[in-house]
């Protein structure tokens, strides 16, 4: 009995002394993914912005990460996002992974937007340059959980699709395939049909007398000349505001967009 007494006052006392959150899953002890150290989210808009991160980043492996500073040391927004990558543990599962970061420097007027590891293939500087044309407007109208909710789901879609194909050309893609299975099963049933029926044994020669046939007269009328000039397109695809990938100080390559606020 006294034993019994022993083992249940030791078992309580262990019980005691273990940290309240060891028995949290993995999952809740996740990296963060809300840097905002110039306080433009509120407390609310944090929350509900970590959940749905976290929520995508198990979808992708890939951290959504947002990053807002008031203050970049003289560095360049990019230059900014690029030390905080190196810096700071982030990145899914490890340092340095899998990480989408949209980054606002209101100290210079600048938003940058990159991915690392998988996500410089899945968001190349195209793709990044299509979500910032969707959330530059909330930017600039500073409403700034609006822009990273719409960065995060945008991102994850792009990253479903295989790299190297334009969002803007999936549904192209889509029907130009309906189109060639179209086009190759109409010309195997036309083949079939020819084959079913006899062949035709008629031609040109059927009906024509070649000796007493002949071509009466050929006349070539020339009309007109006319050229037209026209100015060749620049080669040059940039467009005010934007910027592409890069490498960090620390030797990590991403890929990137850019925009003024």
């Amino acid at each position: 009995m006294n034993s019994n007494r022993i083992i249940s006052s030791l078992l309580l006392l262990f019980l005691l002394f273990i940290p309240a959150g060891a028995f949290v899953s993995a999952e809740t002890s996740s990296n963060q993914v809300i840097y905002d150290y110039a306080e433009v989210l509120s407390a609310e808009e944090k929350g509900q912005l970590e959940v749905l991160a976290r929520e995508y980043a198990d979808k992708r492996k890939t951290d959504f990460i947002f990053l807002s500073t008031r203050d970049t040391g003289g560095r360049d927004v990019e230059d900014f996002m690029g030390d905080f990558y190196d810096d700071e543990r982030v990145g899914y599962d490890k340092p340095h992974g899998n990480a989408a970061i949209l980054t606002i420097d209101l100290d210079n007027g600048d938003v940058y937007s990159a991915g690392f590891g998988i996500a410089e293939d899945l968001l190349d500087d195209h793709r990044l340059d299509l979500i910032m044309d969707e959330i530059i407007g909330d930017l600039r109208s500073e409403n700034y959980a609006s822009a990273f909710e719409t960065f995060i789901i945008m991102a994850e879609d792009y990253m479903g699709y295989r790299a190297g194909i334009s969002p803007n050309n999936l549904i192209f893609e889509w029907w130009f395939q309906i189109l060639v299975a179209a086009g190759v099963a109409g010309v195997v049933v036309g083949g079939m049909a020819y084959n079913s029926g006899g062949k035709v044994t008629v031609n040109k020669n059927t009906y024509m007398d070649a000796e007493n046939s002949r071509v009466v007269s050929r006349r070539d009328t020339y009309l007109r000349k006319t050229v037209s000039k026209r100015r060749k397109p620049s080669s040059n695809n940039s467009r005010g505001g934007r910027g592409g990938g890069g490498v960090t100080r620390g030797g990590r390559s991403h890929s990137g967009s850019r925009r003024s606020l």
